[in-house]
């Protein structure tokens, strides 16, 4: 390291102890070989904040010289994370308790093993600093926590000896027993005390991961040749549901320890969790989750756990005898279906029958289910999308209306060395539209792209029954082709003096002007009168109010808009006394009202759907949430053709999907459309009309207004039985292209 480049780097370190001159280059040294730029500037930064913290050099040089190694074993977010602790424990008068907190810093991540156990092990030590920290009259005094220092340099042996599970439930028996005897504290936190040892050795048990971290790791290189990185994760903070194992880009995550189950010891539950991972990692090929129901995934799940976990215990015979003895047997009577959801216990009985060949099962459908499974297993070609086929024939002739129970049945159902089987899935739902597209063809290479996206299914509502038909439409959503939008270009000119008309009334709703937010910790400009309040309270010697601030928000529109328009084969028509066909004058509509949106700056969407029985509903994406008014945008408006039948209930869904995603204080969906729902597949027309208004009390509920632009004449015999009041019937259709803007304009002022 040459002497202007060490120079740059001291100057960034503000800290003027003369001691540090001799020890920096030697640190920055080390440094440059563990991190990167930017942890460079991290571990700067963490170094400056302890030098501020004014208690002398040895935090300091401590810092400096174990945080490098530290950083590069667990990710250089632990810079910040240590040395915003140390700066916190300054702030209270545990000055005492910095030195052994960051003497045994590095001795502590080393049997940690990943950042995220280190952040929990910080947020113990906080916890138990704040709790045993004395305090007088509200105020912090000068009485520090008797046990934090012994308990720091006790915490090397603690956690050689404990989980972090463990060693959280040892100090907080300290805590709860001894927090208003000092002494007795300190001896419990020295390990000198009888009780102390005996909750040690109680909370002493089982397989601890960082004793068998190599071990495993030369059974995955070995078994299965693979060299993923073991992290290990704490059962202890399980606030949702209890942690599961998994795997994602950052690494195998596994729990910190294992307890014996049965005559299973710790190590050969770890060895089972790894297999099963190992498995999944060469077998398995992610499928699109968006199309399948809940209760479809769970099935796919299980039978591909099943598939793998097959697969593996032909490569290793041996590990039939594991699997066998992890896994739960549940009795095939124990679910009572009139009284509990039977989802779990039928498809973990599904599991066991397909890995042991000894069940006593005599259910018929699970019996032909893992027929079909070994019968797929004789092929090589048989893969996740094989399983997913098979699962979600099995769900549909097994599904019983007591699946819907809130009660779920769950004993015997929890295979526990399964992960959580994230890796299986692809989520298109969050991205935009048009962009899941291009990012679907990223995940996967050229060769494996599949020829298109697979069906989303839909439940329909029948109104004669008054129940959901489950998974019964079909949507198959695409990208709208592109044509000229120079045709579009040409439309907006026709309608210029219409455009200057709706421009003076689209400057009138946007928003005008500013609101004060006053009360402020942080904002734009100084709140006088607050602060002179808050002057004279600290005058005073009461306690000043922090939030001497004020900021500023626009008083205007926060609103999404979906446009759904109807494409079906009647927009082909030529309405009598007009010249142009129905699609014609809805692009003029569409192309004017998409200009408006637009100079309004509101978020909004267009899309078209049509249908050709309930196997297939389209949905085509003409304008994303992203995307500007631009030429691409008018191009695919201009291509828009008319066909095909109108199933409106599924395409409201699916356009909700999109708009309920969307972070705006209010939702709108405007459907323009020329006749009610039908299709050819439906003699009772009632039925799609019912579905329909199903769906839109549906969207209400989620918090979406829908509102429908009906040209159809005799609209007003059944779209009241869809829409309610919140629609408008356009007799005089050539006058299309006014007042869609218009009514736009009108519904969110």
């Amino acid at each position: 390291m040459n002497t202007e480049e060490l120079q740059t780097y001291r100057d960034v370190l503000k800290c003027s102890f003369k001691d540090l001159d001799e020890v920096f280059e030697d640190c920055m040294i080390d440094a440059k070989t563990h991190l990167s730029e930017q942890g460079i500037k991290d571990y700067l930064k963490g170094a400056s904040l302890i030098c501020m913290i004014g208690r002398g050099f040895e935090p300091v040089l401590v810092y400096l010289e174990k945080m490098p190694q530290l950083a590069a074993r667990l990710g250089e977010r632990t810079l910040t994370l240590v040395s915003q602790m140390v700066w916190d424990m300054s702030r209270t008068p545990n000055g005492k308790a910095i030195p052994p907190f960051l003497q045994t810093i590095a001795q502590a991540s080393r049997r940690l093993g990943s950042e995220e156990q280190l952040r929990k092990y910080i947020e113990i030590v906080n916890d138990m600093m704040e709790r045993t920290t004395g305090s007088v009259h509200g105020f912090h005094t000068s009485i520090p926590s008797p046990g934090l220092p012994d308990l720091l340099n006790q915490m090397p042996y603690l956690l050689n000896e404990l989980s972090l599970e463990g060693l959280k439930n040892w100090i907080d028996y300290g805590i709860n027993n001894y927090s208003n005897h000092p002494e007795r504290q300190k001896d419990y936190f020295c390990l000198q005390s009888a009780d102390s040892r005996a909750i040690l050795q109680r909370e002493r048990h089982g397989t601890l991961f960082i004793d068998n971290e190599r071990k495993l790791d030369l059974y995955m290189r070995g078994l299965w040749r693979d060299s993923e990185h073991l992290v290990p994760y704490s059962s202890a903070y399980d606030e949702l549901r209890k942690p599961m194992p998994y795997y994602d880009a950052y690494g195998i995550r596994v729990p910190d320890v294992y307890d014996d189950e049965g005559e299973v010891k710790g190590i050969n539950r770890y060895r089972a969790v790894l297999a099963h991972i190992a498995s999944h990692r060469r077998w398995t090929t992610a499928i699109i989750a968006d199309n399948y129901s809940p209760f479809q995934r769970v099935a796919i799940e299980i039978l591909e756990d099943s598939r793998v976990e097959y697969l593996a215990m032909q490569k290793y015979p041996g590990l039939r005898k594991l699997f066998l003895a992890l896994h739960p047997v549940p009795g095939e009577g124990d679910c009572k279906q009139e009284e509990e959801s039977c989802i779990r216990h039928r498809l973990t009985m599904l599991s066991r029958a397909i890995l042991d060949s000894a069940h006593e099962y005599k259910n018929q459908d699970l019996l032909d289910c893992v027929e079909s499974f070994h019968q797929l297993m004789q092929s090589e070609d048989t893969g996740t999308a094989e399983m997913a086929g098979l699962a979600v024939s099995y769900v549909a002739r097994t599904r019983r209306q007591s699946d819907q129970l809130a009660k779920m049945y769950f004993t015997d159902t929890v295979v526990d060395y399964r992960d959580d089987n994230r890796h299986m899935w692809i989520f298109i739902e969050e991205g935009d539209e048009e962009e899941m597209f291009e990012e679907k063809r990223k995940l996967e290479p050229e060769e494996h792209e599949p020829k298109g996206l697979p069906p989303r299914h839909y439940p329909e509502w029948d109104y004669k029954t008054k129940t959901y038909r489950p998974d019964w439409v079909s949507l198959y959503e695409s990208l709208h082709p592109a044509g000229d939008a120079l045709k579009i270009d040409k439309l907006l000119d026709k309608h210029r003096a219409l455009a200057k008309r709706l421009e003076r009334m689209l400057e009138m709703l946007k928003p005008q002007q500013y609101v004060r937010i006053r009360y402020q910790e942080e904002g734009s400009d100084l709140d006088l009168d607050v602060a002179i309040s808050s002057l004279i309270d600290f005058k005073s010697g009461s306690t000043p109010d922090p939030r001497i601030n004020m900021s500023y928000r626009h008083d205007g529109r926060d609103i999404a808009v979906m446009l759904l328009l109807d494409l079906s084969a009647s927009l082909a028509d030529t309405p009598d006394g007009c010249e142009q066909t129905i699609l014609e004058l809805s692009q003029e509509a569409v192309a004017l009202l998409g200009w408006a949106i637009e100079q309004l700056g509101d978020s909004f969407a267009i899309a078209g759907f049509s249908s050709n029985t309930r196997h297939e509903v389209r949905y085509q994406h003409i304008k994303g949430y992203s995307e500007s008014w631009d030429d691409t945008v008018k191009g695919r408006l201009a291509a828009m053709e008319a066909g095909y039948s109108t199933r409106m209930g599924a395409a409201l869904r699916h356009a909700a999907h999109y708009l309920g995603a969307q972070k705006a204080e209010k939702k709108l969906l405007l459907v323009l459309t020329d006749g009610e729902p039908s299709d050819i597949d439906v003699d009772d027309p009632e039925l799609l009309i019912q579905d329909a208004h199903r769906a839109v009390q549906e969207l209400d509920q989620q918090g979406i207004y829908t509102y429908c632009i009906n040209l159809d004449p005799y609209a007003d015999d059944y779209v009241a039985d869809i829409f309610g009041k919140q629609y408008t019937v356009i007799d005089k259709i050539e006058r299309l292209p006014e007042k869609l803007p218009k009514l736009f304009a009108a519904l969110t002022s």
